[in-house]
């Protein structure tokens, strides 16, 4: 029996825990075996801004495993997947991955991601930004890696915080191939909509 493509999924500490939950409950839509590492920051994070417990997210993945476990399956390149998004991507694991001195296991799974030549992406939650801030973000994008701020798409109308969520985690899950049903297009007709395209919204004229 052929197995499933396995995709990783990193929450770490910084604020917008939200992003790492949905994507989780959007991917068990999908013939995916996902494999979540939190961090301990992610974990407080969780309790801050949501109602939900550590053990409500961690079954909704696959497979979970303990981000102090370095020798778990996801710490060794032998462990194939089709890359690994952290959601939300913290400063401070950002900077860890662009240095690849990892102390976790977050981390050292995003640095296998990038040493195995897979797909990284990172949803780096911070601004403003300074300038090591940018220089890491640089040196990761020579790596291989996608920096992908969750910055939401106005375009697409949303009528909600969670139509925003789900809209930029769409985005992201393209560039794994991954075609998440009902996302807004532009210059498409959304599945299941009522056949409007997406276009710019008309402006009144002045006066």
């Amino acid at each position: 029996m052929d197995e499933k493509p396995r995709l990783v999924i990193g929450i770490s500490g910084a604020s917008g825990v939200i992003y790492g939950v949905r994507l989780l409950e959007m991917l068990r839509e999908f013939p995916v075996e996902t494999h979540l590492v939190m961090t301990k920051a992610a974990e407080v994070a969780l309790a801050h801004e949501t109602r939900r417990k550590v053990a409500e997210v961690q079954v909704l993945a696959g497979q979970c495993h303990a981000v102090t476990d370095m020798a778990a399956p996801l710490a060794s390149g032998s462990f194939r997947s089709l890359g690994m998004i952290v959601a939300p991507c913290s400063i401070r694991s950002m900077s860890e991955i662009a240095t690849g001195a990892t102390s976790t296991l977050l981390t050292r799974a995003a640095d296998v991601a990038l040493k195995e030549r897979r797909r990284l992406v990172l949803m780096v939650r911070e601004t403003p930004l300074h300038l090591g801030h940018l220089r890491s973000m640089a040196a990761l994008a020579e790596m291989g890696a996608v920096i992908a701020p969750p910055v939401p798409a106005f375009y697409a109308r949303p009528q909600s915080l969670e139509e925003m969520v789900d809209h930029t985690l769409g985005r992201v899950l393209d560039l794994f191939g991954l075609a998440v049903p009902h996302l807004r297009r532009w210059g498409e007709t959304p599945e299941g909509s009522d056949g409007e395209k997406l276009r710019p919204l008309k402006r009144n004229k002045p006066g």
